[in-house]
């Protein structure tokens, strides 16, 4: 199976009503790992990512605003407008990610299993299909 088949769209409940939308993520529930470590980033200027992670999980969503995410897997491409803040993509460990086209007002909000180590992280497309032999 192709790590890419394991990606996939998770909704986040949420609920609406006169004064807006609440949307809450629960660890385990909603998303479908324990979340160790949550991060955001904001007043983006240029393109994000460019690695992937050895043994990270994400869930990564469009807090706020939009841009693309482009998801590789050493032979496929898929690629995703993320623009709503009740969908979320599941990312398994070992894919290979880039974020870009960020609106001006866009949150890149995620949901890791793991804490940050960077040893553990492939920092280059080139060593990424070196280690998965692409």
């Amino acid at each position: 199976m192709s790590l890419l088949e394991k990606v996939a769209w998770v909704d986040l409940p949420s609920v609406a009503d006169d004064r807006g939308v609440l949307t809450a993520v629960e660890s385990g529930i909603d998303i479908p790992f324990e979340i160790r470590r949550v991060f955001y980033m904001h007043h983006i200027t240029k393109a994000r990512g460019g690695h992937a992670h050895r043994d990270t999980s994400q869930v990564l969503t469009a807090a706020a605003g939009s841009f693309t995410l482009e998801l590789f897997d050493g032979e496929q491409t898929r690629t995703f407008v993320m623009d709503d803040p009740t969908r979320g993509i599941y990312m398994p460990p070992m894919v290979f990610v880039s974020h870009y086209d960020f609106s001006d007002d866009a949150v890149c909000l995620v949901f890791a299993d793991t804490h940050y180590d960077m040893s553990r992280s492939i920092r280059s497309r080139e060593e990424y299909l070196d280690e998965v032999g692409g």
